[in-house]
């Protein structure tokens, strides 16, 4: 009964194990503000990486591939660690990008040379040891950290998640960061509407129609200035529309990388029997990006969505239709991350993340089509 009591509801985690968590989630955060979004990213790829390959060599030594279960996560370094209070992205990732937003708002003049959408966004900048700083990477860090135990403890129906919890956070504490800090959550079209990019095209400035700027730098639906003043620093440079990858977003591209990513990913997991470990490569190859190699595309929503499509088809079709379907899958989740840019990302001042939205919906659809009975099994949710 005292165990019991000891209990967070809903949760249904025993109080020391739940201040455990938060205590590490709050530095998680802080860990991913410090070292900048991306950054962090791409180091919950290497640990996950580590992960599953400890994880395929434990199988391989024991003489087993095992199914891969409905609600099962590779254990221990994938899990714990990789997808857990350090590196997760629901922790750290979202701590980096809280950092970012509020900096935005606060610090406009730590924006670098070059950057030409709002500061809000630049999630390859890291912040080093600025305590304030830190500290909101702390906070958004421990409500990742919430909204994920809260949703994989309800958001389940017959042993079933209804999505991907940690991609549901990530998108939830980036929406929260955009209110707290007083950016608009979608923002306003600078074309003929949220999906139209050609003003990024010709790339224009972000300026009303009577040469003014909206009086916010951060919200585009604000009242244009037209007194004549002088433009506000933080819109200098400033471009009207702000495509999430300006090298990935035209939709035969996005197609096509979402077929080849998709195929991959799918190919990994008949090999190998790990669904994450394509994630994994997709997050460690943005390392290039960070390091300004032109034209790196991003993939972790294609090649792990990709694994799901060969997860949920091979068990009535085997490996070739699995590996198609991988590729089908890859290009939905593909496109899905582009829609989602175009309406939450592209028109406002702080990063939504496209592929946790992509994933978040991929999950969402394929979970209730297993409940339904339509898909043989959930992926891993």
């Amino acid at each position: 009964m005292f165990a019991t009591l000891l209990q967070i509801p809903v949760i249904g985690m025993e109080v020391e194990q739940f201040l455990l968590l938060l205590v590490t989630a709050a530095a998680g955060g802080a860990f991913g503000a410090a070292l900048g979004a991306l950054p962090a990213f791409v180091f919950t790829g290497f640990v996950v990486f580590l992960g599953e390959g400890l994880a395929i060599l434990q199988r391989e030594v024991g003489g087993a591939l095992g199914e891969i279960g409905q609600g099962e996560l590779a254990a221990g370094v994938t899990g714990v660690i990789g997808f857990g209070a350090i590196t997760g992205p629901h922790i750290a990732f979202a701590g980096g990008v809280a950092a970012t937003a509020y900096a935005g708002k606060k610090y406009p003049e730590m924006e670098p040379d070059g950057w030409d959408y709002h500061f809000g966004k630049n999630i390859l900048y890291a912040f080093g040891t600025k305590p304030d700083i830190l500290a909101v990477g702390a906070v958004f860090g421990v409500l990742g950290m919430f909204i994920n135990q809260l949703a994989a403890a309800t958001l389940a129906i017959g042993g079933t998640g209804l999505t991907d919890s940690i991609a549901l956070s990530v998108v939830a504490t980036a929406f929260i960061a955009r209110v707290v800090f007083g950016y608009p959550i979608v923002g306003r079209s600078s074309g003929g509407s949220l999906f139209d990019m050609s003003p990024f095209e010709r790339e224009e400035p972000r300026m009303a129609a009577d040469g003014g700027f909206p009086s916010d730098a951060s919200d585009p639906s604000s009242e244009p200035r037209s007194d004549g003043g002088e433009v506000p620093a933080e819109h200098q440079g400033r471009l009207a529309t702000e495509p999430w990858l300006p090298h990935q977003y035209k939709w035969a591209g996005v197609t096509a990388i979402g077929v080849v990513g998709g195929i991959l990913g799918g190919y990994i997991w008949i090999q190998t029997g790990s669904i994450f470990l394509g994630y994994a490569i997709s997050a460690m190859s943005l390392l290039f990006l960070n390091l300004g190699v032109e034209k790196i595309p991003v993939t972790h929503h294609i090649t792990l969505i990709g694994a799901v499509g060969a997860v949920v088809v091979a068990p009535v079709a085997g490996s070739v239709v699995a590996l198609l379907a991988a590729g089908v899958f890859g290009a939905v989740s593909g496109i899905l991350g582009e829609v989602t840019q175009r309406l939450f990302y592209a028109h406002s001042g702080t990063h939504v993340d496209p592929p946790a939205m992509a994933i978040a919906i991929a999950m969402f659809v394929v979970a209730v089509l297993a409940i339904l009975g339509v898909l043989p099994n959930a992926g891993y949710v």
